[in-house]
């Protein structure tokens, strides 16, 4: 059903795929997302059954209404319904998880463990172009924390060789994110969307080496386990989850 990692100071992490859930094709069996057109009832019981397996209630995970922007939202406690038009969530709430759901783009989990702060960011084409990352270690750093300290992960999303674009496209991109510049097996104009976070991320100060940062190689499109919007085009949602555990 899924990954977990855990980081020093209580911040866990956790990815889904695509099995373990009650849905039916084309969104078997995981979808989590709300907004792709599966049965809401499968959604919640599929989302109770993730917050049930990290020991969470289903009801303090906080979703977000995603819009390929780069607005960023802190939160301090529950949510009914998911935080409209951002992409990325902060907080130092204990018990309170972020979610970020994925079929494609990159999910990117933060913490700063030792001062308690968290987030949870959605990375697609559009948003690394717009400056999410960047906004996302920024609204943490305003709630406390050290860039220096910050743990970094990324989750499954489609790879470089596998996101054919057409060129212009690839060099508006990689005009403002030189690392995302790649191309496919057959050698045409393609973006490394996770290459482009990492290289973010980096420039932020927030390490990628092995003991502060972790970087799935599961590439979406290219995996049965996982939902990919490229390769399926009606598919359902994976997610990815931070929260920080309580004492």
């Amino acid at each position: 059903m899924f990954t977990r990692r855990a980081a020093d100071g209580g911040a866990r992490f956790a990815f889904t795929d695509r099995w373990g859930g009650a849905g039916a094709a084309p969104f078997d069996e995981l979808n989590l997302g709300g907004h792709v057109g599966d049965d809401p009832h499968i959604v919640a019981e599929n989302r109770a059954r993730v917050a049930a397996a990290v020991h969470l209630a289903a009801e303090r995970v906080v979703w977000m209404d995603q819009v390929h922007g780069n607005t960023v939202t802190v939160v301090d406690g529950p949510h009914l319904s998911p935080i409209p038009a951002t992409d990325a969530l902060v907080t130092r709430t204990p018990g309170l998880a972020l979610a970020v759901l994925v079929a494609d783009c990159v999910p990117v989990l933060l913490a700063d463990p030792f001062v308690g702060v968290i987030a949870a960011a959605h990375a697609g084409r559009p948003g690394l172009a717009a400056g999410v990352v960047a906004g996302t270690v920024e609204a943490m750093c305003k709630l406390g924390a050290d860039r220096s300290r910050i743990v970094a992960t990324t989750g499954p999303a489609v790879c470089g060789r596998c996101y054919e674009v057409p060129e212009a496209m690839r060099e508006e991109i990689a005009g403002r994110v030189p690392a995302a510049r790649a191309r496919t097996r057959e050698g045409t104009p393609a973006l490394d969307i996770p290459a482009g976070v990492w290289a973010q991320l980096a420039a932020e100060g927030v390490s990628s080496g092995t003991d502060t940062g972790e970087k799935s190689h599961i590439c979406t499109r290219e995996s049965a386990d996982h939902f990919s919007y490229r390769r399926d085009r009606t598919t359902g949602r994976i997610a990815g989850y931070v929260w920080l555990a309580e004492d």
